[in-house]
């Protein structure tokens, strides 16, 4: 996700987004479906954070964004995207000594506050500006990610390079939207139909790239 210049410095509040007033410098990132992702600043820690706001037209699925939430909250490893908070409709925070605490009957959407990173690996391939040593770099990091996942027994299932998100300072990929991801238990047997489908896309828009 890249950022957009249109910046304020009011904090917690554009139409159809309210936060904690500590969020500052709101910028629009992205929207669609049922999310909407925008840049802030957490001043009580000057950290630049994204907030992706989840809205549920049902009950159903509220659970399986309570889901999603507690399973990124667990999943701690440099190539997963990191979560720091979770806030409720009226965008104050929902946890509790580390919990998510919410009343599904009671919260229309969610605000999930984590880390922000410059880019994804789709804009890249789309600006040309790979080279066979990044590609070496990002491969070996998405497979450590994917390694640690799977160790938790976990399976992502919409790998695609839209959901690798990129740091273009450092060059740290990490896997991010963990929404359609399923716990499976231990005697699975892992399915790779969805991985390879991913692979063979990414190796497809790569050999464009370098042909």
């Amino acid at each position: 996700m890249s950022e957009n210049n249109n910046t304020s410095r009011s904090g917690g509040t554009r139409p159809g987004f309210h936060v904690d007033p500590r969020f500052i410098n709101l910028r629009p990132l992205a929207h669609g479906g049922n999310s909407l992702v925008y840049a802030a600043t957490d001043s009580d820690c000057d950290k630049e954070v994204a907030i992706k706001k989840l809205s549920f037209c049902d009950r159903q699925g509220c659970k399986y964004a309570l889901r999603e939430l507690r399973l990124m909250r667990r999943l701690q490893h440099e190539n997963v995207v990191t979560v720091y908070e979770v806030l409720g409709t009226n965008g104050y925070s929902l946890e509790n000594g580390g919990n998510i605490n919410f009343n599904i009957n009671e919260v229309s959407s969610v605000y999930i506050v984590q880390e922000l990173l410059h880019t994804d690996l789709h804009q890249l391939i789309q600006q040309k500006q790979l080279t066979q040593e990044h590609v070496r770099l990002f491969t070996y990091q998405l497979l450590r990610g994917l390694k640690y996942i799977h160790s938790a027994n976990v399976l992502h299932r919409d790998l695609k390079p839209m959901n690798l998100l990129i740091n273009v300072e450092d060059l740290v990929l990490k896997i991010a939207d963990f929404g359609l991801a399923r716990v499976v238990d231990g005697d699975y047997a892992h399915k790779v139909f969805t991985h390879d489908k991913f692979i063979l896309s990414a190796q497809s828009q790569l050999a464009t790239y370098f042909s």
